[in-house]
This record gives structure tokens, C-alpha cells and sequence, in this order.
């Protein structure tokens, strides 16, 4: 197993995608925001509605934004025309969380597991900036990828 971003003397470069094969390309990345039992009824009470606006639809849209500048972000992503960009926010009412996932596609040479997991990792982030107000025990977890397809090899499944 070796470390792509890195050279055969240690060297930190971005990776060479000149001789591979373009294909669509699309990574599903998952997170969670969970919130203290009355934050949560709270946030419910008000119909996702917070003084800054909807968190839901803000969130959503910090998502979309950071997905398209995740090569500005992390250092060795490349820059990426992204042809889909999906950011979902669904109420978990037994969790007392909102459940955030990420859809990005490209047909391209590299994938799109990086603008996912930013996406979804920014969206969080946006929750949280627009109820911290309510409560500083408020949880951002489990942000993984949770499907890839294209390029070498797939991973996981649309099911989560």
C-alpha cells in the first residue's frame, strides 16, 4: 500500500491523472449534526427557521459552495468542473439530529470523494454556526464517505 500524494523519496506532490482514463465519477460522502433533546424540539418548533434563515436551505447551499471550492481548500485536490451537486438535510426526530449527505459527479480523470466530504463537512459546520446560539453541546459526527463509483474501484452503496 502506498500513499499517493507522496513521491518515492517523501516528496509531497499532487497526483498524476495525465494517463488515466476519463469516466463519471461520483462519491456520496454522510454526516450528522445531533442535538441536545430541547435544541432539537426547539429547532422543530420553529419549522427549521433560525434568525439567520433556514438551516436546512442554508446549509444546503454552504454544501454546494464548498463542494466547488475544495481545491482551494485542500491543497492537493485538483480544480474540478463539477456536473452534479447534491446536498440533502433530513430531520432524524428519534436521533434528535439532522442527518446531511452529499451527492458530486464529474466525468473527469480524478475523483469527487474530497468535494463530498466538504460539502457535507461545511454543511455541518453552517448547522452548527446557525444554532450555536441555542447550545455549545451541540455534536458534528460521523462524517465519512459512504459510496464511490468510477475510476478504479466502487465503494459502499447508496443505502446509507
Amino acid at each position: 500500500m502506498q500513499l499517493t500524494h507522496l513521491t518515492a523519496d517523501g516528496a509531497v506532490n499532487m497526483v498524476d491523472v495525465a494517463d488515466k482514463a476519463v469516466t463519471m465519477r461520483e462519491a456520496r460522502a454522510v454526516g450528522s449534526v445531533l442535538f441536545p433533546a430541547e435544541v432539537y424540539a426547539h429547532i422543530r418548533a420553529h419549522g427549521g427557521q433560525s434568525k439567520k434563515g433556514s438551516i436546512a436551505e442554508i446549509a444546503r447551499i454552504a454544501g454546494i459552495m464548498a463542494a466547488k471550492k475544495t481545491s482551494e481548500l485542500i491543497p492537493l485536490c485538483h480544480p474540478l468542473m463539477l456536473e452534479k451537486c447534491r446536498v440533502e438535510v433530513e430531520y432524524d426526530d428519534a436521533a434528535c439530529a439532522l442527518r446531511l449527505s452529499a451527492t458530486v459527479g464529474v466525468t473527469h480523470k480524478t475523483g469527487v470523494e474530497m468535494e463530498a466530504l466538504t460539502a457535507v463537512s461545511v454543511a455541518a459546520l453552517t448547522v452548527y454556526d446557525m444554532t450555536k446560539a441555542l447550545s455549545h453541546e451541540i455534536c458534528i459526527q460521523d462524517i465519512r464517505l459512504a459510496a464511490k463509483k468510477g475510476g478504479k474501484r466502487d465503494f459502499g452503496n447508496d443505502e446509507d
